[in-house]
């Protein structure tokens, strides 16, 4: 069974609907949960031995994403390249057995005080890697022009399926456009603290 599986069983404890997410005529849902004071919650909820520094905190609609930097094992001057990535694959092995059940109990009370799944990841050198997290299918409906799009990625090898091809597409435009999607939602986040200050 993984973490995520652990945590939530056959449902995910804290989620709510999407109020913006929600079709039209789908009925009434209720606004998704605030993480405002989330980073302070961290601060005080995490133990202090467990990271380096202050992890870094992603947030979307259904997930929280903790990742932090552990201390990097002392590896031999002379030892090489493939050496020193073993050991800190070792490292982020051995963080995530040792805090397996702590982090599951922080991640229980982060969902049910933030309405969104926990995933966690650890930095350790240069090496980087993200434990069980969520893969969330998104619905849409494309016309033939964006099919071709998808089939050729397909066809040529580069994806394996449609919905893998998306996903290609998706990172590709996000790698291309990181400074004005961060532009985008911080005039997002100016406009939701406009709207929180309506008198009411």
């Amino acid at each position: 069974m993984s973490e995520t599986q652990a945590r939530t069983g056959r449902g995910e404890p804290g989620r709510r609907g999407r109020g913006r997410g929600g079709r039209p005529g789908s009925g009434p849902v209720d606004e998704l949960p605030t993480t405002e004071g989330l980073a302070g919650w961290l601060t005080g909820r995490l133990p202090d031995q467990w990271f380096e520094e202050a992890p870094t905190v992603t947030v979307d609609r259904d997930e929280i994403v903790i990742v932090g930097r552990v201390a990097e094992p002392e590896v031999p001057a002379d030892s090489d390249p493939a050496a020193h990535a073993a050991a800190e694959a070792g490292r982020a092995s051995r963080f995530r057995e040792e805090t397996r059940d702590e982090r599951m109990a922080i991640a229980r009370e982060a969902e049910h005080r933030f309405g969104r799944s926990v995933a966690w990841g650890v930095e350790v050198g240069s090496t980087s890697q993200l434990f069980t997290h969520l893969a969330v299918p998104v619905m849409t409906r494309l016309r033939q022009p964006e099919r071709r799009v998808l089939d050729t990625l397909v066809d040529s090898g580069v994806a394996r399926s449609r919905a893998d091809a998306l996903a290609w597409c998706v990172k590709l435009v996000a790698s291309h456009t990181d400074e004005w999607l961060e532009d985008l939602r911080s005039a997002m986040e100016a406009v939701e603290q406009v709207r929180q200050q309506v008198p009411r």
